[in-house]
């Protein structure tokens, strides 16, 4: 592991409302699914090879928050959803760009931005390498989703010794009638519990913020105290 540069950046909240964030980012080369876990147990994210975390003063909106994959039932509303999707295809390989991700990535990200007021600009080639294909090491993969020869999702992941962590999905708004964002889910607890994973990492969750706020749903999870450094003890309840 080669820390490269590490930096702390003050910008608009990207969660809430007229709040304002504190970021804290390391750029790190040559990490392992071990040096990943050890950030991601800290609060950390990955894009490429950025880890990062917000640190803002006086707010602790942001919680990580990991599903306890040994305890998790599926619900019937869940099993309808995976039942519903049994003619979709699978296939997980390390990290890929093509014309049809990219394509694919802009026609979800204009759908978010009508549907949910997202921000949009058009990614380049160079940033969704950057963020989504660089680092990827021997323990990033993304998992493609078709019907039949037609690319309708992509969820990336790290695959990690203790669990997953989930990275980013995005999928085609002509098939939003198939939940896929929680099929994705729901096919990665599914590979956890029968790869014997304790954990599936979901990042952060938001009470006040839709977009992050769902993740309450999938229990039991536990959530991360405070913002340890990789030199102290991590602790989640």
């Amino acid at each position: 592991m080669n820390l490269l540069k590490e930096f702390s950046l003050d910008d608009t909240c990207s969660y809430l409302k007229d709040k304002e964030q504190h970021m804290h980012y390391k750029i790190i080369d040559n990490t392992t699914a071990h040096d990943c876990q050890e950030y991601i147990e800290r609060g950390f994210r990955r894009f490429g090879k950025m880890y990062f975390r917000p640190i803002c003063h006086g707010c602790d909106a942001c919680q990580s928050i990991k599903i306890d994959v040994h305890n998790y039932t599926f619900s019937k509303s869940a099993k309808r959803i995976l039942k519903k999707s049994k003619n979709f295809s699978m296939h997980t390989q390390t990290p890929t760009l093509s014309q049809e991700h990219l394509a694919l990535f802009e026609k979800y990200h204009l759908y978010m931005k009508e549907r949910k007021s997202w921000q949009h600009s058009q990614t380049t080639p160079e940033h969704y390498y950057q963020s989504f294909i660089n680092g990827h090491g021997d323990f990033g993969y993304e998992v493609l989703y078709f019907d039949q020869e037609k690319l309708i999702a992509v969820d990336l992941i790290d695959i990690l010794e203790d669990g997953i962590s989930s990275i980013y999905f995005y999928y085609d708004p002509d098939y939003a009638s198939y939940s896929l964002g929680k099929l994705s889910l729901y096919k990665q607890i599914e590979y956890a519990k029968a790869h014997h994973k304790k954990w599936i990492y979901l990042g952060y969750y938001v009470e006040d913020c839709p977009s992050l706020s769902y993740k309450a749903e999938y229990k039991p999870y536990l959530t991360l105290q405070g913002r340890p450094t990789e030199y102290e003890d991590f602790i989640w309840v």
